[in-house]
């Protein structure tokens, strides 16, 4: 592994502690909006007063523990891709747009295989709702294991998740690069660009990422949550689910939460990319590379 590579690794491990610990209380709010029995919810900000009112402010933050454990190999890995991705397409370092979304794609599918174990564990945590019978995360690995093993328990739901992490990531990189390479002409070059200014461009890639993969989201939610794992082809439960959610709550069913998904895109993204590209400059000067 080169020097460059290792960089990545940890400024990505920094940007996604960043993005967890910005993020977490929308994204409890995104998950219970996709998962809740019908009629239990009348809208987000219903499920934001419920969830104090009866567990208490912390229970926001529920489900945490899994993707902040997870998020230095999860995003690490995803920048450490995406860069591998962007020198395997072009040797030079300004790629077009479309290349950037190429690269930002192949990123997804690798990334789906750490991100689909933390976000079935973050899943099963954020549908508890204060009960007696609610368990802890170590019970709850325990419990998937034993009862599914590997495949159909700790990696329930990884091909949804490949089909989510592909266009969403397309969309991320592409949007935040063409955001910054604007900002870039404006100031003079890229490592001229001021830090509000990344943050407005990773809040722009964090809207492209949900606009691009939201109805996809909900299906993994219901997937990863449910008591038994899905049968048949990935394909095949993927369409069972999609028609499962218009059948029970129509259209407007597969996008059931994407404000607070929308609105925790904003802070979370834009820590996330503020804090990897400064980590990842900071690295640079350090170590030449």
């Amino acid at each position: 592994m080169n020097l460059q590579t290792i960089n990545e690794l940890v400024a990505g491990s920094i940007g996604g502690a960043a993005q967890v610990l910005v993020g977490q209380p929308l994204d409890t709010i995104k998950t219970r909006a996709q998962i809740a029995p019908k009629g239990m919810f009348k809208g987000p900000m219903d499920i934001l007063m419920q969830t104090i009112r009866k567990e208490g402010f912390f229970a926001l933050y529920k489900g945490m523990a899994s993707p902040l454990l997870g998020i230095a190999g999860v995003n690490s890995l995803l920048f450490a891709a995406y860069g591998t991705s962007k020198r395997i397409l072009s040797p030079f370092p300004q790629l077009s747009l479309q290349q950037i979304a190429a690269a930002g794609a192949m990123a997804g599918a690798a990334n789906a295989i750490l991100a689909s174990p933390v976000e079935m564990f973050k899943i099963r945590m954020q549908g508890q709702y204060g009960g007696v019978g609610d368990k802890r995360l170590r019970d709850v690995a325990r419990e998937m294991w034993a009862q599914w093993g590997f495949r159909k328990g700790v990696m329930r739901g990884y091909w949804i998740t490949v089909a989510r992490e592909i266009p969403a990531y397309a969309g991320f990189y592409s949007a935040f690069e063409f955001s910054r390479r604007k900002f870039a002409d404006r100031y003079g070059g890229p490592t001229k660009v001021p830090v509000w200014a990344l943050l407005v461009s990773g809040a722009g890639g964090g809207i492209a990422y949900w606009l691009a993969c939201y109805p996809l989201d909900v299906v993994k939610s219901r997937v990863q949550l449910r008591d038994t794992p899905p049968t048949g082809t990935p394909v095949q439960y993927i369409a069972r689910e999609l028609l499962a959610v218009v059948h029970e709550g129509g259209w407007t069913g597969l996008f059931r939460g994407l404000s607070p998904s929308l609105l925790r895109s904003i802070p979370a993204a834009a820590s996330t990319f503020a804090a990897y590209e400064i980590t990842r400059e900071w690295l640079r000067e350090a170590t030449g590379v």
